[in-house]
C-alpha cells in the first residue's frame, strides 16, 4: 500500500487519469472489433449451417453443394487459376528483385517505381485492358496463343500483372536482407555465381518465396474483379458467391462458398505464422549488407527489366488510350466520350465522388483507430488480455476475404433484431467494413514502427509526472509521422481500388467508381467502364506523390528535431 502512494505521488494523478483513459479506449476498440469484425465472420459460418427458415440442419448445405458438380467445379478452377498463376507469377517476381537487389543495372529506382503501378488500379483495369489488346476485336488479337481471351487464361494473365508488385516487395525485402558475409564466403572459397546462387541466396530467401506464394495465391482465390471481367463462363469462388447472393438471395449457399473461401486463406496464414516463427533471421547485428560487384549478368538484368515495365506501361497505357477512344476499334479518334458518365450511368459521377468521399473518410477515421490501436497493444502495460485479444483480432481480416466481410455483414447488420441495423445501407457502414477489411496491414507498420521508438520517452514522461497522453501527442505522433502517413496513404489507395469488400454493401446512393466501372461492363459501355477505372488510377497516383512530398517533408522535421544543428 505504501508502494503504491508512493508510486502514485512521484508519477502524479495525471498518470492514473492516462491509464484511465488508454484502458477504456482500449476496451472500446476491443467492443468494435468483436462487433464489426468477429461478429459478421460467425454470422457467416452459422448461416452456412442453416436453412432458409434459420433453422439448423448441420452440413447438409455443404453436402448439397459438393454433390452437385455445375457448383463445385469452382473448387477446382478457384484452385486451378490460383497455383497457375504463382507458378508464373512468383519466379518471374523473384527474378525481377533479384535484378534489383543482387546486380548493379541502372534505373532501379525507375524500374522498382513502374512495378508498383499495379496497384493504383482495380484488378478490373487490367481485365478490360487486356480484352481490349486480346478480344474479339483487340488490336493485338493476332498474337494471342488462345482462342480466347475470356477464362482461366484471362483470369491468369490479369492476375499475374495484378499480383507482381506484392509479390516483388516481399522477395525485394528478402533478398535485400541477405548477408553480405556469406556472399564473400563463398567467393573466397572459389565458388561460382551459380553456385552461390543456389546454396546462398536461395536458401537465405526461403521465406521470402513461400510467403510470396501464399500471398499471391491468396489475391488470386480471393479476387473478384478480374474473374467478372475477363472470366467468361469459367466459374470460380468469388464469383458464385456474387451469383448465389446478388442473383439468387441464396444466403445459406453463399456462406456455404464463403467457407470453403475462407478455408485456403486461413490455411496459407496459419502455415505461413508457423514458417515465421520457425524460420531464423539471417540478418543480424554483425551481418553486412551485400553489394554486388558488377557482372555480366547486368545487362541481361537491364533488359529483363525494361521488359517487364515496358509491359507494364503497355497494359496501363492501353487502358488509358482505349478511355479516349471514340468507338473502338473503328474510330480511333480521340474523344472525351467515355467520361461522360451521366450518359450512360443514372448516377453519372456521384459515384466516382461517392469514392472520394469514402476513402477520405476511411483514411480519416481508420489512420486514427489503426495507430491508437497500435500504440495500446505495444506500449500500455496492463490489461495483457485486452491487448492480446486487441492483437489476435487485429491479425484476423488478413485471413479473411473481402467477400466473406461483405456478406457477413449483410447476414449481421441487416438483421432487423440487430440494434445497429440502421447503419445498414448507408456510407458509414462501408467505412467501418473498409476499415476492418484493411486493417491488419496498417496495424503491422505501426506496430514495427512503435518498437522502434524507445521505452525511455515513456519512462522520462513518468519522472516529469506528464502524462502518458501527452507524451503520445508530444513524442509518438511526432517520431511517427512517416508512418501514420504511410497508413494513410494505404487506406486511401486501396479504399479506391477495392471491390469485393463492398459489392454487397453498396445502394444506388452509395456506387463506388470501382462497382460502378462493372456495372458499366456488365451493361455493355466499356469506354465508359474503362475510362472509370482510369478515373481511379488517376486519383491513386495523385494520393501517391501526395504522400511522398508528405514524408520527405516529415523526414525533414524529423532530422531537424533529433539533429538541431542540421
Amino acid at each position: 500500500m505504501r508502494s503504491a502512494t508512493f508510486l502514485t505521488r512521484i508519477a502524479g494523478p495525471d498518470i492514473n487519469g492516462s491509464r484511465v483513459v488508454i484502458g477504456t479506449t482500449a476496451r472500446l476498440l476491443l467492443l468494435a472489433l468483436v462487433l464489426f469484425l468477429a461478429a459478421p465472420i460467425l454470422s457467416v459460418l452459422v448461416r452456412s449451417l442453416q436453412d432458409d427458415t434459420g433453422q439448423y440442419v448441420g452440413l447438409a448445405n455443404y453436402l448439397h453443394y459438393l454433390r452437385n458438380p455445375s457448383l463445385s467445379v469452382s473448387i477446382g478452377n478457384t484452385i486451378l487459376v490460383g497455383l497457375l498463376t504463382t507458378v508464373i507469377c512468383v519466379p518471374l517476381s523473384f527474378a525481377f528483385a533479384y535484378c534489383l537487389t543482387h546486380t548493379c543495372m541502372p534505373s532501379k529506382r525507375l524500374f522498382a517505381a513502374v512495378t508498383m503501378l499495379p496497384l493504383l488500379a482495380p484488378s478490373l483495369l487490367p481485365a478490360m485492358s487486356f480484352v481490349y489488346m486480346f478480344g474479339r476485336q483487340g488490336i493485338l488479337r493476332d498474337w494471342f496463343p488462345f482462342e480466347t481471351v475470356y477464362g482461366p487464361q484471362g483470369i491468369c494473365l490479369t492476375q499475374i500483372f495484378y499480383c507482381f508488385p506484392s509479390a516483388v516487395m516481399i522477395l525485394t525485402v528478402a533478398l535485400g536482407m541477405n548477408d553480405g558475409r556469406l556472399y564473400e564466403a563463398s567467393q573466397a572459397l572459389g565458388a561460382s555465381p551459380l553456385r552461390t546462387f543456389w546454396r546462398v541466396t536461395l536458401p537465405a530467401s526461403r521465406f521470402g518465396l513461400v510467403n510470396a506464394c501464399f500471398v499471391v495465391f491468396t489475391l488470386v482465390t480471393t479476387d473478384f474483379g478480374a474473374p467478372k471481367i475477363i472470366g467468361g463462363n469459367f466459374s470460380v469462388l468469388s464469383t458464385d458467391i456474387y451469383k448465389q447472393v446478388v442473383g439468387q438471395q441464396n444466403f445459406e449457399m453463399g456462406a456455404v462458398i464463403g467457407v470453403l473461401l475462407l478455408l485456403p486463406t486461413i490455411l496459407a496464414f496459419a502455415v505461413t505464422r508457423w514458417l515465421e516463427k520457425r524460420h531464423r533471421s539471417v540478418f543480424s547485428s554483425r551481418s553486412t549488407i551485400h553489394r554486388p560487384a558488377r557482372s555480366a549478368l547486368d545487362p541481361i538484368a537491364f533488359v529483363f527489366c525494361l521488359v517487364i515495365s515496358a509491359l507494364i506501361c503497355l497494359v496501363i497505357g492501353i487502358a488509358g488510350w482505349a478511355s479516349f477512344v471514340k468507338f473502338w476499334p473503328y474510330d480511333l479518334s480521340l474523344s472525351l466520350n467515355g467520361y461522360m458518365f451521366q450518359d450512360v450511368d443514372l448516377n453519372g459521377w456521384s459515384s466516382y465522388v461517392n469514392s472520394l468521399e469514402l476513402s477520405l473518410l476511411v483514411t480519416v477515421v481508420g489512420t486514427v483507430v489503426i495507430f491508437i490501436g497500435a500504440y495500446i497493444v505495444e506500449k500500455h502495460e496492463h490489461a495483457w488480455l485486452t491487448r492480446f485479444a486487441l492483437q489476435f483480432l487485429a491479425m484476423l481480416p488478413i485471413a479473411t476475404p473481402g467477400l466473406i466481410l461483405g456478406l457477413g455483414y449483410i447476414i449481421f447488420f441487416n438483421d432487423p433484431a440487430n440494434p445497429l441495423s440502421a447503419l445498414f445501407g448507408g456510407i458509414t457502414i462501408m467505412a467501418v467494413n473498409t476499415i476492418v477489411h484493411f486493417y491488419t496491414v496498417p496495424h503491422i507498420t505501426a506496430v514495427t514502427a512503435l518498437k522502434k521508438i524507445d521505452r525511455e520517452f515513456d519512462l522520462v514522461s513518468d519522472s516529469l509526472r506528464a502524462s502518458r497522453l501527452m507524451a503520445f501527442r508530444r513524442v509518438t505522433v511526432p517520431l511517427s509521422g512517416s508512418t501514420i502517413a504511410d497508413i494513410a496513404s494505404f487506406l486511401f489507395v486501396n479504399t479506391m481500388t477495392t471491390v469485393a469488400a463492398l459489392i454487397f454493401l453498396y445502394t444506388s446512393d452509395t456506387k463506388t467508381a470501382a462497382i460502378a466501372a462493372i456495372n458499366m461492363d456488365d451493361s455493355g459501355m466499356p469506354a465508359s467502364a474503362i475510362a472509370m477505372g482510369m478515373m481511379i488510377f488517376y486519383t491513386s497516383a495523385i494520393a501517391r506523390l501526395l504522400h511522398l512530398g508528405v514524408v520527405r517533408l516529415l523526414d525533414r522535421r524529423i532530422q531537424r528535431w533529433r539533429d538541431p544543428s542540421s
